[in-house]
């Protein structure tokens, strides 16, 4: 596992509050990602200055739990924000962590916070149910997605 980094000064790590879903979803949309999930309750966020800099979600499925959302704006990358977030919710996690990330660069980059490859069918059933589309889109695509579990 990495090693714990911490916060550039004035950046404060905290769990989001209602008021933060506006600069959640532009974080999201901003970065291309799914934006149909976010409930700003599973989220925490980074903060510097009054705005978010970063944010990730930790959802809840019966038996299981996934890492999405992550996201850093791009003036704030390369400063350990998003290994930040990781490990504070791979530890918040009370249930098996998962995530689904695409590509080589990102296996690479969660392998080192702790996350391993695990195949379609590996994944719990309330997942499975999530991620079909995804493992379609990998097959028959060839898409580069994978999916991961925290070890």
């Amino acid at each position: 596992m990495a090693d714990c980094p911490t916060l550039p000064p004035q950046c404060q790590l905290r769990p989001a509050t209602q008021a933060d879903i506006w600069a959640i979803r532009r974080l999201v949309l901003g970065a291309k990602l799914d934006p149909t999930q976010l409930r700003w309750q599973q989220f925490w966020v980074v903060e510097y200055g009054g705005k978010i800099i970063a944010c990730a979600q930790l959802r809840h499925f019966a038996d299981a739990q996934e890492l999405g959302s992550l996201v850093v704006s791009k003036p704030w990358r390369d400063r350990d924000l998003g290994t930040i977030l990781t490990q504070h919710l791979s530890t918040q996690a009370a249930k098996p962590l998962y995530l689904e990330c695409l590509g080589q660069k990102l296996v690479k980059y969660y392998q080192k916070l702790g996350f391993v490859p695990v195949t379609y069918p590996e994944l719990p059933p309330s997942l499975q149910g999530k991620f079909k589309a995804s493992d379609l889109a990998r097959r028959f695509l060839g898409v580069p997605i994978e999916f991961m579990k925290y070890s």
